[in-house]
């Protein structure tokens, strides 16, 4: 933890983001040793992560931009509006694209669907990447409301929800009849994109200070409309109590999390 502690941002947003890379790979490669996962498991651990998503935009990302916003003499409601609802359009506008394609290739190959839903969830990781290098910049440079604890929690959180993502890339695939490597080959590049993403972000944050709360808040939005497009659909669907009992512990330890080491 001591070495962790002396690399440089860059290094450490770097290392973060290849842990939340990695977790989504673990979850993927559960293919070698399952065909498929119980339903109502698989609901439960979506709910899980979008609890813990849901907790994280605010305790990590949110709160620490409103409160940069106001040291730095800006309009902290609107920045923090601002951000939050491009954030959230960013991911509006990636899921209309891609509904459009998917309604022109109805008879696409299992292939092509598959590059489809990976580019999806891939999409769905930048922001997530983004915001760990961000905060991990933000911690370099020293600014209140952040925390080198509160960073390394908010890479924690995102590795959590990473795990059944990748479950649920690489696990109808395997049902579908890809072969286990396929499956997994194509679940965990799913996430990484967030390495490449993290150190993009850390570099952003140390460049461009006073864009800080614009991206801490995007980020933010970006995460939110993520659970409200994918996490909360599809884990409803078939398990609403379970799904709801796993939102509720995922947002909890977060919240816990964030608060008590932040």
């Amino acid at each position: 933890m001591e070495a962790f502690l002396n690399l440089s941002p860059v290094l450490q947003g770097l290392f973060a983001t290849l842990f939340t890379y990695g977790v989504t790979a673990i979850g993927a490669s559960l293919v070698f040793f399952m065909k498929s996962m119980n339903q109502r498991i698989l609901d439960t651990m979506m709910g899980f992560a979008g609890g813990v998503m849901i907790a994280a935009s605010f305790w990590s990302l949110l709160a620490p931009a409103i409160e940069l916003s106001t040291e730095l003499g800006d309009n902290a409601w609107l920045t923090a509006a601002i951000g939050f609802l491009l954030g959230g359009a960013f991911i509006i506008g990636t899921d209309l694209l891609l509904s459009k394609n998917r309604a022109v290739g109805k008879t696409d190959s299992k292939m092509v669907r598959s590059i489809k839903l990976t580019t999806a969830v891939t999409l769905h990781n930048i922001p997530e990447g983004l915001a760990v290098g961000v905060a991990f910049g933000s911690v370099a440079l020293g600014l209140s409301g952040t925390s080198l604890i509160g960073a390394i929690t908010l890479a924690l959180g995102i590795g959590l929800q990473n795990f059944p993502e990748g479950v649920c890339v690489a696990m109808p695939l395997r049902r579908d009849g890809a072969s286990r490597m396929k499956s997994f080959l194509i679940g965990q590049a799913s996430g990484i994109v967030e390495p490449i993403a993290g150190v993009l972000g850390v570099v952003f944050a140390l460049s461009v200070r006073s864009a800080l709360p614009l991206a801490l808040t995007f980020s933010a939005g970006a995460m939110i409309a993520v659970v409200c497009s994918e996490l909360i659909p599809e884990s409803f669907k078939d398990n609403k109590l379970l799904a709801t009992v796993g939102v509720m512990l995922g947002f909890t330890v977060m919240m816990v999390l964030d608060v008590a080491l932040g």
